[in-house]
């Protein structure tokens, strides 16, 4: 096991655990059993210039690591997937975010005070329309244990929950998420995960294809040293007729094989993340061109679809420990944003290719079955 699922471990309590292993031994099987998939680079589609990161996912940020809890029945496709920033205490090492409202059709929780403070506390959950009470209550319940293992007194914190409506293929008024799979999403967290119908991807529709989850990374170098901002988004948005791969109306097409919604209803999440010391502010700024990615793809954010985008750095953390009134931190050059700015493009476009690529035909709820991409074109065909 790693670092952090033990350190997860630690914070349940003992009386818990058997209630939690068969699922964890589940999800780990799930989500790391199956880490060869193939994704944009392998299909030999090149997104932009930049160089990426060794795995082009989000946990090419040092001390960033992703877990997924997927529900898979006849009638429930969906799940939760977290992004814990920083092996750290997140409420002790508070670190610098911001979110992004493109299109407010949407129910995040902890966006009020995150664009308040300018501040991350908790781990980053991602999971369906209706389950977002129940895992922003798992998350509250996750950080108090771990305060209390750690002797930190804790009398508020501020959960952010992201979420798409998987309605589609997930009987999403059954709320088939809870502490179970948020705990066990968390315990799961590694370097390393499974990207498509997986976690909170389960029962995501993207262009009217299968989406899910997708990751892309790209390296910085300023002043002689190296930085990665790194992205992960969970794909719900689009209209078929729109979709633009590598340049070419590939949906035009498409949409005369398989019928699908005409309307852009459902929502993308998006998830960014730096060890570039960029400022509240400077994050925000980052977080906006990710619509840069979308609008590539052939989005254009309809009414009915909500673009959420968080950003955090690992620079810079808050630690709660420090009373000084005044403290030093490093700072970015406002002249030098333009490379962030590509990066966040450029990950943003390839995460949601990757989310198309890698994901599965998957049948649901009331016979729904939602084609994959990879069934019906392939890169070269």
């Amino acid at each position: 096991m790693t670092e952090i699922f033990q350190l997860n471990v630690t914070c349940l309590s003992f009386r818990r655990i058997a209630d939690t292993i068969k699922f964890i031994l589940l999800v780990e099987m799930g989500a790391q059993g199956n880490m060869v998939q193939m994704r944009a680079e392998d299909y030999g589609l090149l997104v932009g210039g930049m160089r990426k990161g060794p795995r082009n996912k989000i946990t090419d940020v040092p001390g960033v690591t992703v877990g997924h809890g997927t529900v898979d029945t006849a009638d429930h496709k969906t799940g939760v997937t977290v992004v814990i920033p920083q092996p750290e205490n997140p409420f002790t090492h508070k670190l610098p975010a911001a979110a992004c409202c493109m299109n407010g059709f949407g129910k995040t929780t902890g966006l009020l005070q995150l664009r308040e403070l300018g501040t991350l506390e908790t781990p980053i959950a991602l999971t369906n329309t209706l389950n977002v009470g129940l895992v922003q209550d798992a998350l509250v319940e996750y950080m108090v244990e771990r305060c209390q293992v750690e002797g930190v007194e804790l009398r508020s914190v501020n959960p952010v929950v992201g979420e798409c409506n998987d309605a589609i293929l997930n009987r999403i008024t059954e709320r088939a998420v809870g502490r179970e799979q948020v705990f066990a999403a968390l315990a799961a967290a590694a370097l390393d995960f499974a990207e498509g119908d997986v976690g909170a991807g389960k029962g995501t529709v993207c262009h009217g294809l299968k989406g899910g989850i997708g990751s892309a990374s790209r390296i910085m170098e300023f002043d002689g040293a190296t930085y990665t901002l790194g992205l992960l988004v969970q794909s719900n948005h689009g209209v078929l007729s729109d979709l633009t791969i590598d340049g070419v109306k590939v949906g035009a097409e498409l949409s005369r094989k398989v019928e699908t919604s005409k309307t852009d209803q459902g929502s993308i999440l998006a998830v960014l993340a730096t060890d570039l010391p960029l400022d509240a502010r400077q994050l925000g700024r980052v977080a906006r061109r990710i619509s840069v990615g979308l609008a590539r793809l052939g989005s254009y954010l309809g009414h009915g679809s909500g673009e959420i985008f968080l950003a955090f750095s690992t620079a810079n953390p808050f630690l709660v420990e420090n009373e000084a009134a005044v403290r030093t931190t490093l700072a970015f050059h406002e002249e030098k944003m333009d490379v962030p700015f590509r990066a966040a493009a450029e990950c943003a476009e390839e995460a949601v290719l990757n989310s198309l690529l890698t994901a599965h035909t998957v049948t649901g709820y009331r016979g729904h079955t939602v084609t994959a991409l990879t069934d019906l074109w392939k890169p070269g065909t």
